[in-house]
């Protein structure tokens, strides 16, 4: 496509961080060509299509650097209901779908996403292979990766960690065919990594041979990382280390390492995980649902740690991520009382664009708005009360924008969404039935897990 956005802001975050009133984006095929004043670019580029962005703001592509869009199936439930979920829920009902109902679950999530800004999801999961085309059908740039275990997660909530060789290979087999198939897929927008699901589900042995994978094919790495009590329980039983030292110990960290939620970091693990350049990703909103994140975010910070943001489960609401992640890292120290103003609303912007792109080793493309890089634009609607009076753009962008604001979106050097219209998705079909397939989902989980009861409350479906 060849483009130019004309009359526009555009909030660059690029290494001046400026933002440009009436400016203008000049796109040819996937990338920026030039990035200024409207007059200037209106001369030299005056074969281009034209769109008016007056009232409108572009800025780089929404990047959710850690999220589960299958989980969607679990929209609802879980987040008021007090027990462990990991393994009692998320482990289960991603078991219990066929290939063609994960499809759905993962479809629908892109299509939240979509309307909520973002042009690129990293989405480690299992079963992988069976949804990766459903989701790169949609448009989105993404990073996909299967979450390998060799302890079987369907037994770890009966207190079962037992090592099964047979079961780990499924997932390394998983692996080897998702990158084959799928990394650098549709023009380089479907990309791989490797991943392990969590210290307490991952032997040596698996460890290992993630690794070897990574060197294999020179990909970045991720991983879940004291996320639960359960997990920091399990792995002080089985190694008599923290999760962080136990990784350490493997040689599995490094700084082409992100790692999900740290909510039970020690002081001394975040001194080690910064020594060794991992990255932290923080999923503030889902961490925060039942009661806000007591991640020790503060210590994580001071040690100089990169930060990016991820969604996790049952959203893709970025917006949502950046107003609470705000609220938690300024509360990170435990001073509610005394006010905060760090990070500001440029750094937290930073978490989703710029840093985030560096998470997966692609900020060389996207992240920033600059000649050169790829065409990955969130345009938001200025014209809305949420976002009037503008003193401080960012400010206003990260406090108090949300997904109604998303007016159209680029990926690639092509709209996904133009004017809230989403061009890759039948937008009802996907609604009605993945409203079906939950249903189907849940009634088959509960009726083959007899330990498995739906959370308080009656699971009402809802024919809408």
């Amino acid at each position: 496509m060849n483009l130019l956005i004309t009359d526009t802001t555009i909030v660059t975050c690029d290494e001046e961080r400026r933002i440009i009133e009436r400016g203008a984006v000049a796109i040819a095929g996937n990338r920026i060509v030039a990035v200024g004043e409207t007059a200037e670019l209106e001369a030299n580029y005056r074969d281009c299509e034209r769109m008016s962005g007056r009232g409108l703001a572009v800025l780089p592509g929404f990047i959710n650097a850690h999220t589960h869009t299958v989980l969607t199936s679990l929209r609802g439930t879980v987040e008021d209901w007090g027990g462990e979920i990991i393994y009692r829920y998320m482990s289960p009902v991603s078991y219990t779908m066929s290939d063609h109902e994960r499809a759905v679950m993962a479809a629908l999530g892109c299509l939240e996403a979509i309307r909520s800004g973002t042009t690129t999801l990293v989405d480690p999961f299992r079963h992988v292979t069976s949804y990766a085309g459903a989701m790169a059908d949609t448009g989105l740039r993404l990073w996909l990766s299967e979450s390998c275990a060799d302890i079987d997660t369907r037994k770890i909530r009966f207190g079962e960690y037992g090592i099964d060789e047979a079961f780990g290979q499924t997932f390394l087999d998983r692996t080897q065919k998702l990158v084959e198939d799928w990394h650098g897929a549709r023009n380089g927008r479907v990309n791989c990594q490797i991943a392990a699901h969590a210290p307490d589900n991952c032997s040596p042995a698996m460890l290992r041979k993630l690794m070897d994978l990574s060197r294999l094919y020179g990909l970045t790495r991720t991983c879940h990382l004291a996320q639960s009590t359960g997990e920091v329980a399990a792995v002080k039983a089985a190694h008599g280390l923290t999760p962080a030292g136990y990784l350490d110990r493997e040689g599995f960290l490094g700084p082409d390492l992100t790692s999900a939620h740290w909510t039970y970091c020690t002081p001394e693990d975040i001194e080690l995980l910064a020594a060794r350049g991992v990255r932290m990703v923080h999923c503030p909103a889902s961490s925060s649902r039942r009661g806000l994140h007591k991640v020790p975010i503060g210590l994580i910070r001071d040690a100089g740690v990169e930060i990016v943001l991820g969604t996790d489960n049952m959203s893709e609401d970025m917006f949502q991520a950046m107003a609470i992640g705000s609220i938690v890292h300024r509360t990170g120290r435990g001073r509610e009382f005394e006010g905060g103003t760090s990070p500001s609303g440029q750094e937290v912007l930073d978490m989703i664009t710029v840093n985030a792109a560096r998470s997966v080793g692609a900020q060389a493309d996207i992240g920033a708005i600059r000649p050169g890089m790829k065409a990955d634009l969130t345009i938001i609607d200025l014209k809305t009360p949420a976002m009037r009076p503008i003193i401080r753009l960012v400010s206003n962008i990260v406090h108090y924008g949300h997904p109604g604001l998303a007016h159209s979106v680029i990926v690639d050097g092509e709209f996904v969404m133009r004017d809230r219209k989403v061009l890759t998705i039948d937008e009802q079909a996907l609604l009605d039935e993945a409203q079906a397939v939950t249903q189907a989902v849940w009634e088959r989980m509960i009726a083959a897990n007899p330990d498995i009861t739906p959370p308080p409350g009656e699971l009402r479906w809802l024919d809408a």
